[in-house]
């Protein structure tokens, strides 16, 4: 739906004409569960998008409706809950909740929300309502924040009020994304440097179409995980603060002071790490087919080391495998199901999305939802 569509929507709803955010879901080409360990990430926001429609109302209420949802919510800005509702209004909810600390006070709204991003893929469409959420809230009250800031404001409200401790990268890349470049991210220091894509690759992106029931508290077990090596690695060097200050020779010099598990964890991370580093150097010197091997690598070590994918993400990374015009491909997301990223040649791309599809429906009866990408512009006002 297009903001015009949605502007006519919301005035048949409300009766008043809206102003309008838009803010895109991300891919992440290379650079899985670095970025809550401090470090590197190569994500592209990409053109799926959550808009978000708002206007003031005469009272206190926030008023949320949806074109995804049939349930209508209201709130109270003078006494918002402090807990999540458990429903799909919590994503701006928890932004209104996170300003109420700095000491903004908010005026009563009416929104409604649109978003042709899959749920459960994978492509961050929680972090695009929080992006679109919060640009629409600040902009109706006169609240003036970069965008870095604001995505800090969105993954607070991912960490304390929906539960998920998660790191930066998808706000951040729904903020500053920008058409025809991915961004290598810094997780620390949150400096990121914007590196061309190819005009002649595409990024297809393969939704397994399925999310499996335990992955959030699986992505938050990853976490405490990397945290437990990080408590054992800074005995023995004090200036570890997370995964992102340990070396590979680091870590195997003090294997047998690991758990098995929690020495894979880290593993993964610290290579990981050094992956997101060489692929940036391969873009830069338009290696596709180097980049793709990199992209290889990653999946493997999601799968073996710190085993957040699935059988069907490994099967249609392996279902890409030979096609023409294919670079390379890997889960995308925090695992556990949703999608896998592939790079293809332009000239490929229909006939990829036709033959992948084919053999992932023949291997688990299910039908992919596949899209052909390229990397889009961050959030914006539209209307």
């Amino acid at each position: 739906m297009d903001s015009t569509t949605l502007a006519r929507k919301f005035c048949d709803l409300y009766g008043s004409k809206p102003e309008i955010f838009c803010a895109p879901g991300r891919v992440n080409l290379i650079g899985e569960h670095t970025d809550y360990n401090d470090g590197f990430v190569m994500p592209c926001a990409i053109g799926l998008n959550t808009r978000v429609g708002i206007a003031r109302r005469p009272d206190s209420k926030l008023v949320l409706c949806s074109q995804q949802f049939p349930k209508q919510f209201e709130f109270d800005l003078n006494s918002l809950p402090r807990k999540k509702v458990g429903d799909w209004c919590d994503y701006i909810l928890g932004v209104a909740v996170a300003l109420h600390p700095a000491g903004y006070r908010l005026q009563g709204a009416n929104i409604l929300v649109e978003s042709d991003i899959p749920i459960g893929a994978g492509l961050s469409s929680s972090a695009a309502i929080e992006v679109a959420g919060a640009f629409a809230l600040l902009s109706l009250n006169g609240i003036d924040l970069p965008p870095t800031e604001i995505a800090r404001l969105c993954q607070r409200t991912e960490n304390e009020f929906i539960g998920a401790r998660v790191g930066i990268m998808d706000q951040l890349v729904s903020c500053h994304g920008k058409s025809g470049h991915a961004l290598f991210l810094d997780c620390r220091s949150l400096q990121f440097d914007l590196l061309p894509l190819p005009a002649g690759v595409r990024m297809v992106v393969c939704n397994t179409m399925v999310k499996h029931e335990h992955a959030s508290g699986e992505y938050n077990r990853r976490r405490e995980e990397c945290e437990e090596g990080v408590r054992i690695l800074s005995e023995h060097f004090p200036g570890v603060r997370a995964l992102r200050d340990v070396s590979i020779e680091q870590l195997k010099q003090h294997a047998q002071d690991l758990p098995e598990k929690i020495f894979n964890r880290c593993r993964h991370v610290i290579e990981e790490n050094r992956r997101v580093r060489a692929a940036a150097e391969r873009l830069r010197a338009v290696d596709l087919h180097g980049f793709g091997k990199l992209m290889r690598e990653s999946h493997v070590s999601l799968r073996d080391l710190y085993q957040v994918s699935c059988r069907e993400l490994d099967v249609m990374v392996e279902a890409a495998e030979g096609l023409p015009g294919f670079y390379g491909g890997r889960m995308t997301g925090g695992g556990f199901g949703g999608s896998t990223v592939n790079l293809v040649d332009s000239s490929a791309a229909a006939a990829f999305v036709e033959q992948i599809a084919a053999r992932y429906r023949q291997a688990t009866g299910l039908v992919p939802e596949i899209h052909i990408c390229s990397a889009a512009n961050g959030a914006r006002r539209e209307f």
